[in-house]
């Protein structure tokens, strides 16, 4: 098992290895006093793991109880938060209680957005069960949900008492999951580390699923550290967003997360004016990895669909540009300055068969 410790507003660990869902409720005793909790995941992921992970919890002297929704980036919105804040006030949770978040992005960002506002805030724990919420969203403390006007519009910073990974469980998920986990793997290659990049690569990785995904948090536990609340240099783990963001609301969120950043952090590669061997590599990494490289909307609409991206500032915004495998800059542009970058990433994507 590897530990990689968080050093954020509230400090925590981060646990990688085999086996770990079984071990899920001891591990969190050593951080949690044994108290009662609400144990969150979609119905999906419930079915699957839910009964071995309350074990644990109860086994390790835990009081749990469970509340499950449809599996979905659909479900991630105000009417499902109210059904799970009104559960966790049936189920009595006061603050020195634990709402556990079993699953992937979704369930991670609306169980700790619910633990971040119940009772002025109480403590989660993060149990990711897909690659994308083991490599990004279960570490560093961002919740939200999505609104009709946008993808995390509304949410908080609110870190957990303890992730814990299970590599077993990762390895075991069907291949469009995986896929989709990859492409925030990919961004961390192109930020800052060619040595991922290049693993990343071949496609063939999963033996090696427990470095990537060490590797992806090492990197955000950095960054983290020095920005937690995202006004400087955390701004950097945005490569691909704001163009993914876009297609993802323009998909109505039928395109997962994952797709969508990929198919961002080429357009965002083509908008920096990256050498035409870049992007064919870019490209083909993303292939290699069942990631679609083209974007099926026009520069109109993504540009108006961006203008929506929770990371405009005024009449500004910043993209995340990249210049290397492992080298990439921010620039402030004016949101006018949009429907130009799309269509030039999207002309670049066309002239290059891309």
């Amino acid at each position: 098992m590897q530990t990689i410790h968080i050093n954020a507003s509230a400090e925590y660990d981060v646990l990688i290895g085999e086996g770990l869902l079984d071990k899920s409720g001891e591990l969190t005793a050593k951080v949690v006093r044994p108290c009662k909790c609400l144990l969150v995941s979609d119905d999906t992921v419930d079915e699957l793991y839910g009964d071995r992970a309350q074990i644990s919890f109860t086994y390790s002297g835990f009081d749990v109880e469970r509340f499950s929704f449809p599996a979905g980036e659909a479900s991630k919105n105000l009417d499902t938060l109210a059904e799970l804040l009104n559960a966790m006030g049936e189920a009595q949770l006061t603050r020195s209680d634990l709402v556990v978040a079993l699953g992937g992005g979704v369930t991670g960002d609306m169980a700790g957005f619910a633990a971040a506002i119940y009772a002025r805030g109480m403590r989660f724990v993060q149990i990711p069960t897909t690659l994308l919420a083991a490599v990004d969203s279960s570490v560093g403390g961002k919740t939200a949900i999505d609104m009709p006007f946008g993808k995390n519009m509304v949410g908080a910073f609110h870190q957990p008492a303890l992730v814990v990974t299970d590599t077993d469980v990762i390895r075991e998920l069907p291949p469009e999951q995986l896929s989709n986990g990859s492409a925030e793997a990919i961004k961390c290659g192109v930020l800052n580390d060619p040595a991922l990049f290049a693993l990343l690569e071949s496609g063939n990785w999963l033996d090696r699923v427990d470095e990537v995904i060490a590797r992806c948090v090492a990197y955000k536990r950095d960054v983290v550290a020095e920005d937690e609340f995202d006004t400087g240099a955390r701004a950097f783990l945005n490569l691909g967003h704001t163009f993914g963001h876009a297609i993802e609301l323009l998909s109505g969120f039928t395109m997962l997360h994952g797709q969508a950043v990929g198919v961002g952090t080429l357009m965002a590669a083509a908008t920096a004016d990256c050498p035409e061997d870049m992007l064919r590599r870019l490209a083909a990494c993303l292939r290699a990895n069942g990631l679609p490289t083209r974007c099926p909307y026009g520069a109109k609409e993504l540009a108006q669909a961006a203008l929506s991206d929770k990371k405009r500032s005024g009449g500004s915004i910043t993209l995340v540009l990249p210049e290397a495998v492992g080298k990439c800059r921010l620039e402030k542009l004016p949101v006018s300055a949009l429907p130009g970058c799309f269509e030039k990433a999207l002309n670049a994507l066309e002239a290059l068969a891309l």
